[in-house]
Formats: C-alpha cells, structure tokens, sequence
C-alpha cells in the first residue's frame, strides 16, 4: 500500500511542493525494507516527518544557544567552552561529535553531522549506511541530503534497529527512543503518528 501525495500532505501540510519530490522515492525505501501496512508506514512517516521538519530539512540544525549546548551535551560544554561557540554549528559539532561513533580526524564531527530524514551520525553510521545502500558516504557524506538517499537511509536504520517489530506492536514511546535516543520532540512525534494513523488506516 504505497502512501499517495495527498495523504503525505494531510499528515505533513508543512512539506508543500516537498512532498511530489519524497513520495516515490519514500514509497521505494519502505518497500525495499518492509515497512508496509498501515501501522508500520504511521509510524515512519511520523518519525521522519519529525526528525525532518515535515521533509523540509536533510541536515542537522546545529545553530544552538549556550543555555542548549550545556542542555543537550552537559558533559561535553561548561559554561565557558558553551558560551565561547554558541551559534557556531561547525564549532559545535566537532565538539559534540569528537572522538566518538568512528570520528577520529579534526572536523569529522562536522563532516559526519547528521543527515537524511533520520539524521544517520558519525563516521561509522556513514561507513555502515554507504555499504548498505551501495554509496560512498565517506567520500562524500553530501549524498545523504538528496532526497532518494535520505529517505532509503532512513529505511535501513528503522530495519537494521528493528523499528518495524515495535511499529506492530504499537509500542510508539519505544520507536521514539530507538530514533532519537531519548524522548525528544515526543509530543509533535505522538501528533503526527495519531494524523497517520487516521489518514492511512
């Protein structure tokens, strides 16, 4: 049961002319990973739909306040070191992303910032994603902000973290947390999946 424009409208109105653009190439990676049915394309499109602004952003937003930062990282901003790079997204993301998830050179954590419509982060996501899907993602992680490899992307990390089994179950907080590693953004993901869910079922 591929989604139709129309419906990917009624769930996402923000995605405006995006939505022509994603709907072939988001009905060929759910096909491709099995994320078919009503309960499974719900809940996926919910979660995409949020992590992407309604499938207006590829890439990660890192434009972040100090008082963020010290948020989102405690461990890796003090006030001083937060306050000193505040509004600098490339200066953030080599602090935050440094020496972990496979990123060892300087600027990697820029250069494996995330992207796709579940942002896929860090060199060795971008190493195991460009394997699966046949792309050279090191050399050039860019591939990920277009949008048949944002959405396959998407795809694989929901199959390879078992998000469809969850999906079925409706177990929705679980799938959250799979995605974001935390509850995140819970309330406008819980939104959308209930949109979802009247539009497609």
């Amino acid at each position: 049961m591929p989604i139709t424009a129309q419906q990917l409208l009624q769930i996402l109105p923000n995605a405006g002319q995006s939505a022509g653009v994603f709907v072939p190439v988001l009905n060929a990676a759910m096909s491709r990973y099995q994320i078919v049915g009503a309960r499974r394309i719900a809940a996926f499109i919910a979660q995409v739909g949020h992590e992407s602004g309604q499938l207006t952003r590829l890439v990660e937003n890192l434009n972040y306040s100090a008082d963020v930062l010290r948020m989102t990282w405690p461990s890796r901003f003090d006030v001083d070191l937060a306050s000193a790079v505040a509004r600098k997204p490339a200066q953030i993301a080599n602090i935050a992303y440094s020496n972990r998830m496979g990123n060892t050179a300087t600027g990697d954590g820029w250069k494996y910032r995330g992207r796709g419509l579940i942002h896929i982060t860090g060199k060795n996501n971008y190493r195991e994603c460009g394997e699966a899907l046949g792309l050279d993602l090191i050399a050039h992680p860019e591939l990920l902000e277009k949008p048949q490899h944002a959405c396959m992307s998407a795809a694989w990390f929901w199959a390879i973290n078992g998000l469809n089994t969850l999906a079925d179950a409706g177990t929705f907080e679980a799938i959250t947390q799979g995605v974001n590693g935390g509850q995140n953004g819970a309330a406008d993901r819980q939104t959308l999946y209930a949109k979802a869910l009247k539009v497609l079922v």
